[in-house]
């Protein structure tokens, strides 16, 4: 791939599989996969940009999200992550997932118990979840998975399994996932 040469490449060591969490077609020829942490402002701040990648590419990208709560910088992150991941025990990972970027400076767990309220969750599920700790080894294994594919930071982003370092911006990041981008 061009733009990647001469530098060197992070490959995503854990590959996209229906375990993960995928919006848009499971077989798109293109994959845009973000490591984010939903404290980290960065991470908030580049929620915009893959909706707006998103809306481009439409039906030929698929993004995903993995986990990589930054939990000794950010005591929410690990929590609203968990959070995530109870909601998508009810069908509705997406929806908080978007919920906790746009309110990214609220994550205490009586917000959490909000959102979850507002998206029409079963709420005393939601909260059992959270208080049992039902979905931390989810996120640890994609914290591992992180891990292992290089990533220290957040938001790392990985287009077609390979780290992409370059421009944050939407056509930079859509030349590249149409294979269009030249460093």
């Amino acid at each position: 791939m061009s733009g990647f040469t001469g530098v060197e490449v992070n490959r995503l060591s854990v590959p996209v599989s229906n375990h993960d969490h995928i919006r848009g077609p499971f077989d798109a020829s293109s994959t845009l996969l973000e490591y984010g942490d939903y404290e980290c402002p960065v991470c908030a701040a580049a929620h915009p940009l893959v909706q707006a990648i998103d809306q481009v590419l439409r039906d030929k990208m698929r993004f995903v999200f993995r986990n990589f709560p930054l939990a000794n910088i950010h005591i929410h992150a690990e929590h609203a992550a968990e959070a995530a991941e109870a909601a998508g025990a009810q069908g509705s990972f997406w929806e908080m997932h978007d919920t906790l970027f746009e309110n990214h400076p609220a994550l205490e767990d009586e917000d959490l118990a909000r959102y979850a309220a507002a998206l029409g969750l079963d709420v005393d599920r939601f909260i059992n979840e959270l208080l049992s700790g039902a979905h931390s080894s989810r996120v640890r294994e994609d914290f591992r998975s992180g891990i292992r594919s290089g990533v220290n930071g957040t938001p790392t982003f990985f287009i077609n399994d390979v780290r992409y370092d370059g421009p944050r911006d939407v056509e930079t990041m859509v030349a590249a996932l149409t294979q269009d981008y030249v460093a």
